[in-house]
């Protein structure tokens, strides 16, 4: 049987998102104004809802159904 590799990320996901959403800005802003742009723009909101949702089922105030 094959075993899978596993590691512990050393990065949190949030901070991976985070750094990934600024060089994704970053190149987006040196794109002129077109769909290549807006598609990039478009990665990054997603990014963030992303983190916003994770931020959101992992918070202390969120509690399970009774």
């Amino acid at each position: 049987m094959k075993r899978l590799r596993r590691f512990k990320e050393e990065i949190t996901l949030q901070d991976r998102i985070i750094a990934w959403a600024k060089e994704v800005r970053a190149q987006a802003a040196k794109l002129p104004p077109g769909p290549d742009r807006d598609e990039l723009l478009k990665k990054v909101r997603q990014a963030e809802t992303a983190m916003h949702l994770d931020d959101w089922a992992n918070s202390p105030g969120l509690q399970p159904p009774k």
